[in-house]
């Protein structure tokens, strides 16, 4: 199944799901409609329980994103209109299903900040890394100041946010930007493979093993700790634990329902 609207294209392929940013011309910049219609996508890949992992990529040669497109800004009108915008970096933030993101070309700006509100991220040694707002007189507004140090650290977050540079995709995978550099040729190969791996997995553990990784970097380790045992001890009262704990003493693989 392929869907494509505003310049963002929706396909599926059993249990994952595959978002592309399609607007390789102008480097899949984002516009006003395309976030809608990612804030309509992510309400999409929550509610359908079938979807269990995300792709997120974009079109053509040239990009990943470049973020949002900058000579369409004014078009949101005052200020305040632009601090309550669709924030589509937001609505793949929100997405409580895996996300992996498959990176070549540039991700920079807001493109640099859809790639931090996915999960996991795969690039080519091609992809290029930045945050280079400070140099048109602004910060990031959705994520680089506050998920970029979480991955890579105080220094080096502020070293890429004070200069506006790129770094390549060996550093960023270094610093842990990104999690593995693959060939280009393989790139939409072994996301698929990624993916469907987690896919396969018991929906409800995966979900939650998510959550508790948010969970654990905006709360006390004590606490962390508590709540990981309370949803572990949850866990045990789905039917998918007790297929997976059959499946293991049967020496067969578990068929997961998300139940």
């Amino acid at each position: 199944m392929t869907v494509e609207l505003a310049d963002v294209q929706f396909d599926r392929a059993g249990a994952v799901a595959t978002v592309t940013l399609a607007r390789p011309a102008k480097l899949n910049t984002v516009t006003a409609p395309m976030a809608r219609e990612l804030q309509r996508i992510g309400q999409v890949l929550n509610e359908d329980d079938s979807i269990r992992a995300v792709i997120l990529k974009g079109a053509g040669e040239r990009a990943f994103s470049a973020g949002s497109d900058v000579r369409l800004l004014d078009q949101y009108g005052s200020n305040w209109s632009l601090r309550n915008r669709v924030d589509y970096c937001r609505a793949i933030w929100e997405v409580r299903k895996p996300i992996v993101a498959a990176i070549h070309g540039y991700a920079i700006g807001g493109g640099l900040e859809l790639a931090l509100s996915c999960d996991i991220r795969l690039a080519t040694p091609d992809a290029r890394f930045g945050a280079g707002e400070i140099k048109l007189g602004w910060v990031g507004g959705a994520g680089n100041t506050q998920l970029l140090p979480r991955l890579v650290g105080y220094g080096k977050a502020l070293e890429m946010l004070l200069t506006g540079d790129l770094i390549d995709a060996e550093e960023a995978r270094a610093c842990g930007l990104v999690q593995r550099v693959v060939p280009a040729e393989q790139l939409d190969a072994r996301a698929e493979e990624l993916a469907e791996k987690i896919a396969a997995n018991a929906p409800i553990a995966v979900q939650l093993a998510k959550h508790l990784v948010r969970v654990s970097e905006s709360s006390s380790l004590n606490l962390g700790l508590a709540y990981e045992n309370d949803l572990f001890t949850y866990c045990f009262t789905t039917r998918d634990s007790n297929e997976g704990r059959e499946a293991f003493l049967s020496k067969r693989k578990p068929v997961f329902k998300g139940e």
